[in-house]
């Protein structure tokens, strides 16, 4: 594919002066779709904003997170949500968490299409609202003129080529976390960010609470001296893989199972392999690792002041597998990183286990909402405006949306997501390969391994690849 959507008068302006010229290519199935399809504006009534100061958003992936970050995104006055896209019309197979009034099938896009027009029709004064289009194909989400930015909530597997598609389209992009599939994935798509000088949000959502800025700022500031350890616990995973015995099932006709698969590699279709449970099969994720692990390694990256780099050595600690079945990432999370600064971080599988730092001087914890420390007093100190101070947040949605309004950096970039995410890959490595690794965090490839570094990347079903 030759041929890049038009970027608005407005969002060239915006990005002249910082956007390197660069490309990216692509190859992409033959599905019927036309690569790029300029739709017609969106209506200028969608709320009380003129539309010239509204950030029109396209919704990628509209499952149950993807449906809270629409919902966000809504809430925003200045934001107008003009198209959604999901491979899922409509389906019920999990949307008994989120009900939210919705009587009927409550994920995919047209749930998703008929929440945003509800929305809007809410705020007209006629009650009536139409003006929110529904895709299948995200690339035509992407190739529309009119769309500013991108929320992008799709399964890990289907993260880095419409990140770096919505890149090169110049579109502002607020990405779910775990970020990438793979390290060299996340790579790719932090070097296109950068290339066509996009803002960008990682979904790691503690980067925006006051909780958890505290807690940094008082381990950067030596409130518990030198910080040496740092211990992280995750829960456990929290569905049950079908039967050794498993057999393949009919695809519902509520979904194209070929365009979820994507990249991914082809088998038959089971409904444990999609929608939430796809973050079991190392197919398609990195398992609780990269779960649950992108949250709070990415807090302690940020304490440890190395958010922007990573650990110089991984070691499994006895993660665990399972011998065989259907599910196929770790059962049992447990590694170690040692950064050259010579801070220690664990993490580990630990229901309800807590958040705890440990320094020369002391230690502070966060444990069910709880945050202990002893000396008792850190808790309770105040950081004072000579000492350091943390990028703060008004919100991780609102965040994104006046960064984009000022093209400044969000409060998690994609070089900080991608060094986060790297380090939970990091792992899952180590915890297969069950042995001490050696990483250097500037070329981000192992020392004298080619075995490890092998592991980095992974092939894409073709006609898919970056």
């Amino acid at each position: 594919m030759t041929n890049r959507p038009n970027i608005s008068r407005r969002k060239f302006l915006k990005r002249a002066a910082g956007t390197v010229a660069g490309a990216i290519g692509f190859g992409f199935p033959q599905s019927g779709v036309p690569p790029y399809i300029v739709r017609s504006s969106v209506p200028a009534k969608a709320g009380n904003v003129a539309p010239s100061n509204r950030i029109t958003m396209g919704c990628i992936g509209v499952g149950g997170m993807g449906t809270n970050n629409m919902r966000a995104f809504l809430s925003q006055s200045d934001v107008q949500v003009a198209a959604v896209c999901d491979v899922v019309k409509a389906s019920n197979e999990y949307g008994h968490w989120y009900k939210n009034g919705w009587q009927g099938p409550w994920f995919g896009r047209e749930p998703a299409r008929k929440i945003v027009e509800d929305h809007y029709a809410r705020k007209n004064r006629t009650g009536k609202f139409k003006g929110c289009d529904s895709y299948v194909d995200f690339r035509e989400v992407i190739a529309r003129d009119d769309i500013d930015a991108v929320c992008v909530t799709t399964p890990d597997h289907w993260h880095a080529i419409p990140v770096i598609m919505a890149a090169e389209a110049g579109k502002d992009i607020y990405c779910e976390k775990p970020l990438s599939l793979t390290i060299a994935e996340g790579r790719a798509m932090a070097e296109a960010v950068q290339r066509y000088g996009v803002i960008f949000q990682t979904g790691t959502q503690r980067r925006s609470s006051q909780q958890f800025r505290f807690i940094c700022e008082l381990v950067r500031n030596e409130r518990i001296g030198r910080l040496k350890k740092i211990i992280m616990s995750i829960g456990k995973n929290n569905k049950e893989a079908p039967p050794r015995d498993w057999q393949p099932m009919p695809v519902p006709e509520w979904l194209d199972y070929e365009m979820w698969l994507g990249p991914a590699p082809w088998v038959p279709y089971h409904k444990s392999r999609c929608l939430y449970t796809f973050r079991f099969g190392l197919d398609y994720s990195g398992g609780q690792t990269t779960n649950l692990g992108a949250h709070f390694i990415d807090v302690a990256q940020w304490a440890n002041g190395t958010d922007r780099s990573g650990p110089i050595e991984i070691e499994d600690l006895g993660g665990e597998y399972p011998a065989d079945g259907f599910f196929t990432t770790v059962t049992k999370v447990h590694f170690r990183a040692r950064y050259a600064n010579g801070v220690e971080l664990v993490l580990k599988t630990d229901q309800g286990g807590p958040m705890r730092f440990e320094g020369t001087d002391g230690w502070i914890q966060l444990q069910r909402d709880e945050l202990t420390s002893s000396p008792e007093s850190v808790k309770d100190s105040t950081i004072g405006p000579d000492e350091i101070h943390l990028y703060k947040s008004k919100g991780h949605h609102r965040n994104f949306v006046d960064c984009v309004k000022a093209h400044q950096e969000t409060a998690a970039p994609i070089e900080v997501g991608h060094r986060s995410t790297s380090v939970c890959h990091l792992g899952n490595i180590a915890m297969t390969l069950k042995r001490k690794l050696h990483w250097d965090p500037e070329t981000e490839r192992f020392k004298n391994d080619d075995e490890a570094n092998r592991m980095l990347a992974r092939a894409m079903r073709s006609p898919w690849h970056l």
